[in-house]
Parts: C-alpha cells; sequence; structure tokens
C-alpha cells in the first residue's frame, strides 16, 4: 500500500523514519478499522402470540362459567319441579303448590264453578292449580249446539249477575260469586281445530288471600 508524509503529502518509502522531502517523521500509516456490523434484533411473534393465547383462555373461561350457571340453575329447577303422570297426565309439583294438566280427565260442577254445558263432550287443554294464594281450574268443552245457544244457557245459569262481552264469533260470560271466586265462560264459535264445533273453556279462579 503507498505511504504519504501525514506533513506535505510527498510520497514515503516504505521503510524510511523521516520524509526526504521535509523531514518529518514518518508514523505508520493507520490502519483502517474495521466496521463491525450491528445485530439487527429479528422479529418475534411471540408477543402477539400470547396476547391470541390469554384471548382464548378468556373466551374458554367465560364459556366455562356460563356452562356451568347454566347448569347450576337446571339443578335448581329439577330440584324444584317433579313431572310425573303417563296416559296423557301431566303432575308439576313445585315448592308453591302443584299443578296438573289432565287431558282426559273432566271436571266435576263444583270443580269448575258451575256445570259444564248439557252433552258437551271433554277435550284437551283441561288444567288444575292448587298454590297457597288460591287455585284455578280450567275445563275445555266442544258441543254441535250454536253459540248462541251456548250463551243462552250460560246467562240464565248465571242470571243478572252475569257480566257478558258478545260478537258473532265468540262470547264472554262471566260472573264474580263472591269477592274472592269467579267463574269465566268462553264460546268460540265454529272453531276450525274442532272441525266446526262451538268450543266452550271454563275458568274457575279463588283467592284464598281475603280482601
Amino acid at each position: 500500500m503507498a505511504r504519504f508524509c501525514e506533513k506535505c503529502g510527498a510520497p514515503a518509502s516504505t521503510g524510511e523514519q523521516f520524509c526526504s522531502s521535509c523531514g518529518a517523521s514518518a508514523a505508520p500509516a493507520a490502519q483502517p478499522t474495521a466496521v463491525q456490523p450491528v445485530a439487527v434484533p429479528a422479529k418475534s411473534g411471540g408477543g402477539a402470540v400470547k396476547i391470541i393465547l390469554i384471548i382464548v383462555a378468556v373466551i374458554v373461561g367465560l364459556g366455562i362459567l356460563a356452562m356451568g350457571a347454566i347448569g347450576y340453575v337446571g339443578w335448581r329447577v329439577s330440584r324444584a319441579i317433579h313431572v310425573s303422570g303417563p296416559n296423557g297426565q301431566m303432575t308439576l309439583q313445585t315448592s308453591e303448590g302443584k299443578v296438573n294438566l289432565n287431558t282426559s280427565e273432566t271436571y266435576t260442577a263444583a270443580e269448575l264453578g258451575t256445570d259444564p254445558y248439557p252433552g258437551a263432550t271433554s277435550e284437551r287443554g283441561g288444567m288444575k292449580m292448587d298454590l297457597p294464594t288460591g287455585s284455578m281450574v280450567t275445563g275445555v268443552f266442544t258441543t254441535t249446539d250454536s253459540k248462541d245457544q251456548v250463551v243462552a244457557f250460560y246467562k240464565a245459569k248465571f242470571g243478572s249477575g252475569a257480566s257478558v262481552i258478545d260478537s258473532s264469533d265468540g262470547a264472554i260470560i262471566s260472573m264474580n260469586i263472591s269477592p274472592q271466586e269467579s267463574v269465566m265462560v268462553t264460546v268460540s264459535a265454529n272453531s276450525s281445530q274442532d272441525k266446526g264445533k262451538t268450543r266452550v273453556a271454563i275458568v274457575h279462579t279463588k283467592n284464598n288471600k281475603a280482601n
């Protein structure tokens, strides 16, 4: 590699200790310093992966909590309600009382609060509910007689104390037996689900709490 005097810039021989032109000391030329490459940290997806895993863990945890809550509610309901009864009958026994759903039983006039329509056929939908606060009995019947015939029967049965709401398609006849007891008869004309027959639904309610 060629050398030059650092003072005057004249060419200098390799072995000379002094510049032949100006006499300055000819120090050895500084060797170029190698530049060390700076390591660039590699991009890592570890942080993003951790965040995703945390989110997944939270979602799974919430799902487990929700399933546990549903299971607890189901357990409480199963402990509070007992369902039984073959042949179209069902009984729901709860801590507050009992509900009987019976598709074949015909309730008596005493249970219904009035007489079933003469010659009517008992249909599905009957229900009897006994609770500490009171009771309710529902009977459903069908008849080939017209709506007006059924309405006339119950108006005569209930007398002047009856309340009547009448239309071409149906009627509601209700009566308060006492402040805690009432009967309501709903008459539906030409019910499509009963092949054109007249449907009669009787609801008898009792309130055990005195006013």
